[in-house]
């Protein structure tokens, strides 16, 4: 820990795999917004430029690996803090007019803030690495092939994105496999740049955009696919979601389901907090547990796990693709209105869930099932 006045403190003394950060204190009340937010204070501390650190993704490494140690500040008046941050997220919580607003909330940003950092494809979620040297946009569209492929999706089916993003998958999937898509979101500039994307990649007779809930949704599909929505559907609404999935699939149609998912040991602490996320980038946003989403199915739906796979390391890649390219693209971030502690959050939420990825804190899967030919 480096100090203004030039002197410095070593902490604690390095892993089997030397792994160790710098943190430059420019503020000295970084400590006492750290002793009253706990570990929101220490982001908090990080946006109001208190603190910084030229190997930020370490720090969250070190976080991730000392979390009883690090929990252990959410306590006293820091943890009566987090208590009020947890009832304001239990006012997102994620009913049907509370959802709208909670995804606006981040996708309002603008898509032209989101180009900057994504790649091509405007994959929205993790890539899938198998090789070294490949590129973001290549990892991304290898998820969205395993997806089509596991779904075996042929020209004949009828296919329900829940969660359009901008229109990656739905595009990929009409364009290669000749499938129809009707794509379903909330979010107003989702649903225009996905409309203009499917238009001028002439597929506007194989894919339909609608702007609607799932949960308004009618009809049956032959295969559902949704990428990373989970995470905005929170626990009470889990046996929701699945029961209307299940209700959208007509018998032997499957569903394959990309999603971040918390460790099951964890499941409980998390559901009783606030985290950096909840409370700064995703209000509503909520990581399931493995666990929580087979308890939702069988208490809900009709639906039998044919396959699940998880990399955590691919997306601690995408991650650093994504904060290499934010990086890249400061000044523009800059130019459409952005200020330095809009940009020191989103650093400090691209470096936070990178250090979490790579020391396998979260993990994320992709989770296929299919619902009974006979009833």
């Amino acid at each position: 820990m480096r100090f203004s006045d030039g002197t410095s403190h070593l902490f604690g003394t390095p892993g089997d795999d030397g792994l160790s950060a710098v943190v430059e204190v420019r503020d000295p009340a970084c400590f006492r917004t750290l002793v009253l937010g706990g570990g929101l204070g220490a982001a908090e501390g990080y946006i109001q430029g208190q603190w910084t650190s030229p190997s930020l993704v370490d720090v969250m490494r070190l976080f991730a690996r000392n979390m009883s140690l690090f929990g252990q500040l959410d306590t006293g008046l820091a943890r009566m803090l987090v208590s009020v941050a947890k009832f304001s997220h239990w006012l997102s919580g994620n009913t049907v007019s509370q959802s709208a607003k909670n995804i606006s909330a981040h996708y309002d940003l603008g898509n032209e803030f989101f180009e900057l950092f994504l790649d091509p494809t405007m994959m929205y979620s993790s890539g899938l690495f198998s090789e070294s040297g490949q590129s973001m946009e290549s990892a991304s569209e290898a998820k969205l092939e395993r997806i089509c492929r596991q779904l075996d999706l042929k020209p004949d089916d009828h296919v329900l994105e829940i969660g359009t993003g901008w229109g990656g998958f739905a595009c990929y999937a009409a364009r290669n496999f000749g499938c129809r898509v009707t794509t379903t979101t909330i979010s107003q500039n989702q649903f225009d740049f996905a409309t203009r994307r499917v238009a001028k990649e002439g597929l506007s007779n194989q894919v339909a955009v609608l702007l609607e809930d799932y949960r308004k949704l009618t009809g049956q599909y032959d295969k559902i696919v949704s990428i990373e929505m989970l995470e905005a559907v929170g626990h009470d609404f889990l046996p929701t979601y699945f029961s209307k999935c299940s209700s959208l699939l007509r018998p032997g149609g499957q569903i394959l389901v990309q999603s971040i998912t918390m460790p099951d040991h964890r499941y409980d602490t998390y559901r009783s907090s606030v985290d950096f996320i909840q409370k700064y980038i995703f209000p509503g946003g909520h990581l399931p547990s493995v666990a929580a989403i087979q308890l939702a199915i069988a208490k809900s739906a009709d639906l039998q796990l044919i396959d699940a796979i998880q990399f955590p390391d691919s997306y601690a890649k995408t991650l650093r693709a994504w904060r290499e390219r934010f990086e890249a693209n400061l000044d523009q971030i800059r130019q459409i209105g952005f200020d330095e502690a809009f940009i020191n959050t989103w650093m400090y939420y691209l470096c936070y869930c990178e250090g979490a990825f790579d020391e396998h804190v979260v993990s994320v899967g992709q989770f296929h099932w299919e619902r009974p030919r006979f009833q």
